[in-house]
C-alpha cells in the first residue's frame, strides 16, 4: 500500500513538474500598415511579470511556460493576445481609428468603445506638422465642432478656442485646459509642444460634466508623453525657419503721385459741390489746399512744381513737369523731403530656430521622460519676438507592487518682446502695425540733408526719424503727428520676462478588494515682470524726459486631487466606480510703478528716473472644491452605461450660492458585435446617446478682481480725505453659474477593414441663466447690476472621416476631413431687455449687434446701404415709411444716414467650418498638405470702410483702397461706390455696405520629409534619422485681398500684427 501511494505521488509530482516546464519561444512582431518590424513592442506572459521587447528588427524570444497566452501591446497598435509557440508571426494593427482604442478622459482612460460622449484626439504626429510655440495652435482645422480665430501673429500669442459655438454673452466661451489630468490656468507658450504625446477634446456636456462649474465650454486635455517599454534612447531634432508675412495689404493706392490725385478729386469735388466754384476756381482752391497744414490738407508735400505751376493739372493728374522730392528750409538749414515706404520698413523676414532633446526609458518597475527645449522665434517687425527655455521630467516608479509614485516638473523661462507692437512703449494691438499699415504713401520716414542722405541722430546713435510734428525740417504730417513707429521700435521698449513652474506629484496605492486609491498633488507658479520705456528725445513722452513703466505679476495655483477606483469583472459583465475630491486655489499678486524723467535711456529701471507718476498693487483669490463619483457598465464589450455626479463650489458667487450640482448620463452600443451583425465591410459600428449639464463659473470679474455678488468702492483721495466713490456695477449675491445642458447622438464607425473611418453626431446645447448687464439710473451711483435671465441654443451636426485610399506594403495614401455645421439662437430674453423691435424681432443692442430672441449671437444692427444716386452721385440708404399708428408700411431712401433707419443685417458666425488633409508615404519619403475652412457669415471690413473715405479732417494721410477709382463720376454714372468728395459724412457711413462674406480657405500646413531606412544608418548606432521641411500658415483665400477673416469672428482690422508664414528645415535623429 505504502509503495502503490509513492507512485501515485511521484506520478502527480511529474505530470506537475511537465505542466509547469519552461520552454522557449520566439517571433516576429510586424505593422499591418506596411509590413514594417514594430520595434520595442512589449511582450508579456498573461498573469505574470516575465516579459521582453523586440528588437531592432521586430524578433522576440523569451521563456513561458507551455500553452501560456502572451500579450503583444504598443504605444499606436491595438493590443494582440495570442497562444505561446515557437517562430511565431504576429501582426499589430495601428488604433488610430479602432474602437479599441484607449483614450484620455476627465480623471482617467477608457476605450474608445466604452466612451458614450463625444471627443477627438490628436496625436504627436499631427501635432508636429504644425510649427507653432503652444500644442493647441495644432488643433486648427483637425477637429469637428472646435473653431479658432487668431487676433494677432505676434510670436507668443495664441489663438481663441471655441467648442460647438458660442454659449454665452457675457461670461468667458474659453474651454477648460486640463494638463496630466490638472486644470492648467497658464500660458500655453510655456509648453513645448514636442512633449506632447497627445490632444483630447471634450466637447459634448456628458464627457466633461466631472470638471462641474468650469467645463461648460469643452475640455481640451493635453497628456505628455512617457518613457516607452523598450530600450532607452535619445533623440534630438533640430529645426531653422524664415518667417514672413503670410496675408498681403490690401490694394492699397501704393504711389504718392496716385494719393495726391485722388486727395485732389476729393477736394475739387467739395469746392465744385459745396463751395459752388466753377472749375478753374476748383482746381485753383484744390491745389492751394492739397498740401496745406490746415483742415483740408495733408500737411506737406513731396512733389517740386515749377514755379508758377499747380501740382495736380484741370485733367485730375499730377503735373508731368513734377518731380519727386524736394528741398525745405527751417531754421537756417535745409532739409530733403521725400516720400518713403512705411510698410517695407515695418516688415521684415526674420528666423525661426527650435532645439529639442529628449531622453527617456520604461521597465517594468518604471518609467522616464526627460526633455529640453530652446525656442527663438523672431517676429517680423523690428522689435518683436519671443523666446523660451523649457525642460521637463515626467517619471513614475512601482516601489512595490501596492504602490507606486510619479513627478512632473516642467520649468520654463520666458521672454516676450513687444517693442514693435505697440507705439510709444504700449503693448496695444492698434499702435505700430496700424500706423504703418495706415499710412499714405506720401510722407517722410526719416529726415534727409540736403543732399538727400538720412541724417543720425547722435545721442541715441540711431538714425534720425521724422515725427511729422515740424520740429525739425518745418514739414507736418496731417496723420498723427508726433509720433514714428520704426523709432519707437528702436527707441523704447516693452518686453515681458518670466518663469513659470509647473510641479505635480502623484500617489497610487492598490488596496484590497480591487481597489486603488490616488493622489494628485499639484503646484503652478508664473512670475513674470513687464518692462516698458519711452524715449526722451522724441514722441509725445519727450517732454517728460523719458517714461519707465514696471509690472510685476505673479500666479500661484495649487489643485489637490483623491480618487478612490474600483473595477471588477462579473463574468460578461464589468462595473468601475470612481469616487474623488478636488480643491483648486489660485491666488494673483499684481505690483505696478511709473516714473519720468530719466537720468539715462540704457537705464530701464524705476530707480533710473526722478518723479513719480503712479503706483499701485492688489491681489485676488480664486477657489473651487468639488466632489465627484462616476460608475461605468459595461455587458460583453456591447452594451456600455455610464454616470457621473459632481457637487462643485465656486468663490466666484456669495455662499448662499456658491455649490451647485452637475452630472451625466450616457450610453453606447456596439452593434457589429451582435450576432445577428453579419456585414463582411463593416468592422466597427457603435451607437452612442448622452446627456449633461455642466456650468460656466468663469463671468467676468472687475480688473482688481471684485466679483457681480459684491457692491465694490474705490478708495480715493478728496481734498485730503480718505473717500469711498462706488465702482462699477452694483453686487447681486443672487448671480451664480450659467448653466449648459447637451444633448449628443452619434454614430462610430469603421469600414472595409477600418480604410475607412468615421464619427458623425448631432448634439443640441442649451445654456440656461445667462448673466445680463441690466442699467441702473444715474442717480443711483453704479453703472448697472448682473442677473442670471437668458438662454442660448447651440444646434449642430459633425461629420469626421479618415480613408486610406491606397495601402500597400511600400505606398500609403490616406486623407482625412472635417465638417461642422453649428446654428446659434438666443432662445430667452427677459422682457427688460426687450427694449427695441427692430424687423419684428423683440431685443436690445450691444454695440453694433443686435441680441434678440431667436436670432443668433452677434447680429449685425446697421443701416442698409441702397446704392448710388446716379445723378449726383451721393450714398443711399433705406429707411421705413410708416402710417400714422407708427407700423412700417414700406421703404424709402435718404442721403442722410443718420435719418435711415436699422435693420437686421445677418450674422458674423459662419454656418459650415472644419478642415481637410492628405498624406503620402513612399518607403522612407512622407507628404502630407493640411486645410482649414469656413463657409458663411459675415464679417464687418473696418480697414476697407476706412480706406474707401475721404469724408473729413480725421482721413487726410490715411490709406485709400483702389477701389475708390471705380467712384461715381458724371462719366461713371452706374458706379455702386459714391462719389468720391471731401467732407461728405455719409459716403462710408457704417452700413451693410461693408459686410463681407467671411467665407475662406487657408492652406495651413505642408510638410515633407525622409526617413533613413535603419540598415542604413544602424552602423551609426542610430535607430532612427529623418530629415524633413515644413511650411505653416502658407495661404488665405478669401473674399477680398488683406482680408483675413481667421483673425476674429466679427471685425476684420490690420491694426492688429498679422499673422506669420515660417517655412523650415530641420532633422531628428534617434539614438
Amino acid at each position: 500500500m505504502e509503495k502503490r501511494l509513492m507512485t501515485v505521488v511521484a506520478g502527480l509530482a511529474l505530470s506537475t513538474s511537465m505542466a509547469f516546464a519552461q520552454s522557449q519561444i520566439s517571433g516576429h512582431v510586424t505593422s499591418s500598415e506596411d509590413g514594417s518590424p514594430v520595434i520595442g513592442a512589449s511582450i508579456k506572459v498573461a498573469g505574470t511579470n516575465t516579459g521582453t521587447v523586440t528588437d531592432i528588427d521586430g524578433n522576440f524570444s523569451l521563456n513561458a511556460p507551455a500553452g501560456a497566452k502572451l500579450e503583444i501591446t504598443y504605444i499606436g497598435m491595438n493590443p494582440a493576445h495570442v497562444k505561446a509557440g515557437k517562430n511565431m508571426k504576429i501582426v499589430l494593427d495601428p488604433d488610430e481609428h479602432s474602437l479599441d482604442e484607449v483614450m484620455v478622459v476627465a480623471f482617467g482612460t477608457q476605450k474608445r468603445s466604452a466612451f458614450t460622449g463625444s471627443a477627438a484626439v490628436v496625436g504627436s504626429s499631427e501635432i508636429g506638422k504644425a510649427q507653432v510655440s503652444n500644442p493647441v495652435e495644432s488643433l486648427k482645422g483637425k477637429v469637428a465642432g472646435v473653431q479658432m480665430t487668431q487676433v494677432s501673429g505676434r510670436p507668443g500669442e495664441s489663438s481663441k478656442i471655441r467648442i460647438r459655438g458660442i454659449g454665452t454673452i457675457n461670461a468667458s466661451t474659453d474651454p477648460l485646459i486640463v494638463v496630466d489630468g490638472v486644470p492648467y490656468d497658464g500660458d500655453m507658450n510655456t509648453i513645448n509642444p514636442d512633449d506632447v504625446e497627445s490632444l483630447t477634446v471634450l466637447k459634448d456636456a456628458a464627457s466633461s460634466a466631472l470638471y462641474g462649474a468650469r467645463g461648460a465650454n469643452g475640455v481640451v486635455m493635453i497628456t505628455t508623453k512617457t518613457g516607452k517599454t523598450g530600450s532607452s534612447s535619445i533623440t534630438f531634432d533640430a529645426k531653422w525657419g524664415s518667417n514672413s508675412r503670410a496675408v498681403p495689404d490690401y490694394k492699397y493706392i501704393n504711389n504718392a503721385a496716385g494719393y495726391y490725385e485722388t486727395w485732389y478729386t476729393a477736394l475739387n469735388n467739395y469746392a465744385l459741390n459745396t463751395l459752388k466754384y466753377d472749375a478753374n476756381n476748383a482746381n485753383l482752391w484744390a491745389n492751394k489746399n492739397l498740401t496745406a497744414d490746415n483742415a483740408f490738407g495733408l500737411g506737406m508735400s513731396v512733389f517740386q512744381a515749377p514755379a508758377g505751376e499747380v501740382l495736380i493739372g484741370t485733367n485730375g493728374k499730377l503735373n508731368p513737369n513734377a518731380t519727386m522730392g524736394r528741398v525745405v528750409s527751417n531754421n537756417g538749414q535745409q532739409y530733403y523731403v521725400t516720400a518713403d515706404d512705411w510698410v517695407d520698413a515695418m516688415f521684415r523676414n526674420s528666423l525661426r530656430q527650435e532645439y529639442n532633446i529628449s531622453a527617456q526609458g520604461a521597465n517594468e518597475k518604471g518609467n522616464f521622460m526627460l526633455s529640453f527645449n530652446y525656442l527663438n522665434n523672431e517676429g517680423i517687425t523690428f522689435g518683436s519676438g519671443f523666446e523660451r527655455y523649457s525642460a521637463r521630467l515626467k517619471s513614475e516608479y512601482k516601489i512595490k507592487d501596492w504602490l507606486k509614485v510619479g513627478a512632473n516638473v516642467n520649468f520654463a523661462h520666458y521672454a516676450n518682446n513687444q517693442s514693435g507692437v505697440g507705439d510709444e512703449g504700449s503693448s496695444g494691438s492698434s499702435g505700430n502695425v496700424f500706423t504703418f499699415v495706415a499710412m499714405a504713401p506720401i510722407y517722410p520716414l526719416y529726415i534727409r540733408d540736403a543732399q538727400g542722405n538720412i541724417m543720425m541722430h547722435e545721442a541715441s546713435g540711431t538714425k534720425l526719424y521724422d515725427y511729422g510734428d515740424g520740429s525739425i525740417n518745418g514739414q507736418k504730417r496731417a496723420y498723427i503727428a508726433q509720433s514714428n513707429p520704426l523709432a519707437a521700435n528702436q527707441l523704447d521698449k516693452y518686453k515681458i520676462e518670466g518663469n513659470n513652474f509647473n510641479m505635480q506629484g502623484t500617489v497610487e496605492v492598490r488596496l484590497p478588494l480591487d481597489v486603488t486609491f490616488t493622489s494628485i498633488n499639484n503646484a503652478y507658479v508664473d512670475e513674470y515682470r513687464t518692462t516698458s520705456t519711452t524715449n526722451p528725445y522724441f514722441g509725445q513722452y519727450a517732454s517728460s524726459n523719458g517714461m519707465v513703466y514696471k509690472y510685476h505679476e505673479r500666479y500661484f495655483n495649487y489643485n489637490l486631487q483623491q480618487r478612490l477606483n474600483w473595477a471588477h469583472e462579473f463574468g460578461e459583465h464589468s462595473v468601475a466606480l470612481m469616487l474623488g475630491h478636488e480643491y483648486y486655489n489660485q491666488s494673483y499678486a499684481y505690483l505696478y510703478g511709473s516714473k519720468s524723467n530719466q537720468y539715462s535711456p540704457s537705464n530701464d529701471e524705476l530707480a533710473g528716473a526722478v518723479l513719480l507718476t503712479n503706483t499701485n498693487s492688489y491681489t485676488r483669490e480664486y477657489n473651487n472644491e468639488g466632489y465627484f463619483g462616476r460608475v461605468q457598465y459595461d455587458y460583453n464589450d456591447r452594451y456600455f452605461f455610464d454616470a457621473s455626479l459632481r457637487r462643485d463650489a465656486s468663490s466666484r458667487f456669495a455662499k448662499e450660492n456658491r455649490w451647485g450640482t452637475f452630472y451625466s448620463l450616457g450610453a453606447s452600443w456596439v452593434i457589429n458585435k451582435e450576432k445577428f451583425f453579419n456585414v463582411d465591410w463593416v468592422d466597427d459600428l457603435k451607437l452612442k446617446v448622452s446627456y449633461g449639464q455642466v456650468g460656466n463659473d468663469n463671468i467676468e470679474s472687475l480688473s482688481l478682481g471684485y466679483y457681480h455678488y459684491s457692491t465694490n468702492y474705490d478708495i480715493v483721495n478728496s481734498n485730503g480725505s480718505v473717500s469711498l466713490v462706488p465702482v462699477g456695477r452694483y453686487g447681486n449675491r443672487k448671480i451664480t453659474w450659467e448653466t449648459t445642458g447637451e444633448f449628443n447622438v452619434g454614430v462610430d464607425f469603421g469600414l472595409f477593414k477600418n480604410r475607412l473611418s468615421g464619427t458623425f453626431e448631432f448634439y443640441s446645447r442649451k445654456t440656461s441663466d445667462m448673466l445680463f448687464n441690466f442699467s441702473l439710473p444715474q442717480s443711483f451711483g453704479y453703472t448697472g447690476y448682473y442677473d442670471n435671465v437668458g438662454d442660448m441654443i447651440n444646434n449642430g451636426l459633425e461629420l469626421t472621416l479618415n480613408g486610406d485610399i491606397i495601402r500597400t506594403r511600400d505606398f500609403v495614401w490616406s486623407a482625412n476631413m472635417n465638417i461642422t455645421y453649428n446654428h446659434n439662437y438666443v432662445s430667452y430674453l427677459p422682457d427688460a431687455k426687450k427694449t427695441l423691435t427692430v424687423d419684428g424681432v423683440q431685443g436690445y443692442t450691444n454695440g453694433g449687434y443686435f441680441i434678440g430672441e431667436g436670432e443668433p449671437m452677434y447680429t449685425y444692427y446697421l443701416h442698409k446701404y441702397a446704392g448710388v444716386d446716379h445723378e449726383t452721385g451721393e450714398a443711399l440708404y433705406y429707411k421705413n415709411v410708416k402710417d400714422e399708428n407708427g407700423n412700417v408700411t414700406g421703404q424709402t431712401t435718404t442721403k442722410n444716414s443718420s435719418e435711415s433707419d436699422y435693420y437686421l443685417c445677418g450674422t458674423a458666425l459662419a454656418d459650415v467650418f472644419g478642415g481637410f488633409g492628405t498624406s503620402v508615404s513612399y518607403k522612407g519619403f512622407d507628404f502630407s498638405v493640411d486645410f482649414m475652412y469656413q463657409i458663411g457669415g459675415q464679417i464687418y471690413d473696418n480697414d476697407y470702410a476706412s480706406a474707401m473715405s475721404a469724408s473729413g479732417k480725421s482721413m487726410r494721410g490715411m490709406a485709400l483702397h483702389e477701389d475708390i477709382l471705380k467712384a461715381w463720376t458724371p462719366e461713371n454714372k452706374n458706379s455702386n461706390i459714391p462719389r468720391l468728395q471731401y467732407g461728405d459724412t455719409y459716403m462710408a457711413s457704417q452700413s451693410d455696405r461693408f459686410l463681407t462674406n467671411a467665407s475662406y480657405l487657408s492652406l495651413q500646413n505642408i510638410n515633407l520629409g525622409y526617413t533613413f531606412p535603419k540598415a542604413w544608418i544602424s552602423k551609426l548606432n542610430l535607430s532612427n534619422l529623418r530629415i524633413y521641411a515644413q511650411a505653416n500658415n502658407v495661404w488665405v483665400w478669401s473674399k477680398r485681398q488683406g482680408l483675413d477673416p481667421r483673425t476674429s469672428l466679427t471685425a476684420a482690422n490690420a491694426s492688429y500684427y498679422p499673422g506669420v508664414r515660417t517655412i523650415t528645415g530641420g532633422i531628428t535623429l534617434t539614438f
